[in-house]
């Protein structure tokens, strides 16, 4: 994003701020330099990453002076919910944006599923997500704020063993749309779902990474520019749209 763009979102009552769980690396952190760069001040939560996350901060408070903040929370914790809402805007007294990234993500083969599998992938990508909305609502509601769910592409079409992810995201698509209808009119829900953007952080066999390229309409992997862009317009453009789910894929959803 360009600088130019930096009054974006200054509002009469000061500057809009934007909470990103998971901000700390990968999408989450190009994520919230899209949205700095746009005129938000970001709330950069992390659970263990926190170097990373004072890294981060450090770099957009020398672009802008008090422009970011950090705070550590982990969403495997149900008591947390609330407190790291009321920390979000305690630090400059609004919230007009939750960006829920945080997501653990890894294989559960069936027959090897346990039940703190269950609760960690099921926290993370569904649970959270929305006790993090629930409790951020009378804060949005105030400033017709909105909401955008990361959501990915196996909550639609199954991956072979991640039983559990899959429906956890597939549970948060329906949790998007339901709060799209809960929270309007005044906030807006929406959800982003990638597709080839970045690897997984374990090894991914070359030709598994092939095959799934070859599955893209447009035969080329995205970039987490792509995402945090689209976030950005969801955010910030689309004043019309809620309860929807944006694939950005390069096709792949379609592909036959």
């Amino acid at each position: 994003m360009s600088h130019s763009n930096a009054n974006d979102a200054v509002t009469e009552t000061g500057i809009k701020v934007a909470l990103i769980t998971g901000a700390a690396k990968r999408i989450g952190a190009v994520t919230t330099r899209a949205l700095h760069a746009t005129g938000y001040n970001v709330v950069i939560h992390c659970r263990l990453s926190q170097q990373a996350a004072n890294e981060l901060a450090a770099e957009l408070n020398a672009l802008r002076a008090d422009s970011a903040r950090v705070i550590q929370a982990d969403l495997n914790d149900e008591t947390i919910y609330n407190l790291a809402i009321e920390q979000a805007y305690q630090c400059w007294q609004r919230l007009d944006l939750l960006v829920n990234n945080a997501s653990s993500f890894y294989p559960t083969p069936l027959g090897k599923i346990s039940l703190s599998d269950w609760d960690n992938l099921v926290n993370s990508n569904m649970k959270a997500p929305l006790f993090l909305a629930q409790a951020a609502m009378p804060y949005l509601n105030a400033v017709n704020g909105n909401i955008v769910n990361m959501l990915d592409i196996h909550g639609m079409r199954p991956m072979k063993d991640h039983t559990v992810y899959c429906a956890a995201k597939a549970g948060l698509a329906m949790i998007t749309q339901s709060l799209a209808k809960e929270m309007g009119p005044a906030v807006r829900v929406n959800g982003v779902a990638p597709g080839a953007i970045l690897w997984p952080e374990n090894d991914m066999p070359e030709h598994t990474k092939t095959l799934i390229l070859e599955r893209t309409v447009l035969k080329r992997p995205g970039t987490p520019e792509d995402i945090a862009k689209t976030i950005v317009f969801l955010a910030r453009d689309a004043d019309y749209i809620t309860g929807q789910v944006i694939a950005v894929d390069g096709g792949r959803s379609i592909h036959i």
